[in-house]
């Protein structure tokens, strides 16, 4: 398994765990999604691994895409030399899709803030281990943008469509206690001790049936990965039209500069 570059993964037992390491902010690019994804599927293939924890190293579990200050954005809302951005994120959604496709459960150890993109990536996980410092941000449309990485699946699932339009349409944070509260934390414990309860989860449950669990989780998500496939098809189309806008640039620059922005709604 790897070489890796942003990740480190080891095997407690039945319980692996796959850390990432880019602090403090734990960015994610398709690079690291690559990597985490290569790490579950090569478990899946271990039958001695039976759970997995994901977790993160520094002051964020995941803060999302690293969008900058929004000055360097061009009028396709691209950085100079970034061609095909289209493209690109359409790679990166496919390459994200595998993580929904692997066998074996999956706890995130959500210590602090997991925002846009890191949102969905713990929302890739069965069940997430929280603290009240944690952050959950689906902050799309404050940046003028609309929500990704399948989030208009799996959060409404998790915390119903209500609680999950809430979140889209203010672009707040929710803290640990009301993450916890709506049902998005499954377990909310001292900031310490989220690795380890993540891990004591993930270890109460490899004491089952290693195929009892596969098939169990197989059925328990179904066509999930088949919907959110189908999900980030569209999701990637309403963001190019409006990573175009003024709007968008103007969120960017926003919240680098930690404003509130100031829209037009213009195209």
């Amino acid at each position: 398994m790897g070489p890796f570059k942003d990740i480190a993964v080891e095997k407690t037992g039945h319980v692996a765990l796959i850390e990432i390491r880019r602090p403090p902010n734990n960015f994610f690019d398709i690079a690291l999604i690559q990597e985490i994804a290569g790490a579950l599927e090569a478990f899946d293939e271990d039958v001695d691994c039976r759970a997995v924890v994901l977790a993160a190293q520094g002051k964020a579990f995941c803060a999302g895409a690293n969008f900058g200050d929004g000055s360097a954005l061009n009028k396709e809302g691209q950085r100079p030399g970034e061609l095909n951005r289209e493209q690109a994120v359409q790679h990166l959604y496919l390459e994200g899709n595998r993580l929904f496709r692997t066998k074996k459960p999956i706890i995130a150890a959500v210590h602090g803030a997991a925002v846009g993109g890191g949102l969905g990536l713990a929302m890739v996980a069965d069940f997430r281990v929280a603290c009240p410092e944690a952050r959950f941000a689906a902050n799309f449309t404050r940046l003028g943008f609309h929500p990704g990485f399948g989030l208009t699946v799996t959060l409404p699932l998790v915390v119903s469509a209500t609680h999950a339009a809430l979140m889209f349409y203010t672009s707040r944070r929710v803290g640990g206690e009301e993450a916890h509260a709506m049902g998005l934390a499954d377990v909310l414990v001292p900031q310490d001790q989220v690795r380890a309860a993540a891990m004591t989860l993930a270890a109460e449950i490899a004491e089952n049936s290693p195929l009892g669990l596969i098939s169990t989780r197989a059925t328990m998500r179904g066509n999930l990965a088949d919907r959110v496939l189908k999900a980030t098809e569209h999701e990637l189309k309403e963001q190019t039209w409006l990573r175009k806008t003024d709007d968008f640039k103007e969120g960017v620059k926003a919240t680098a500069e930690r404003r509130l922005p100031n829209f037009t709604g213009k195209r």
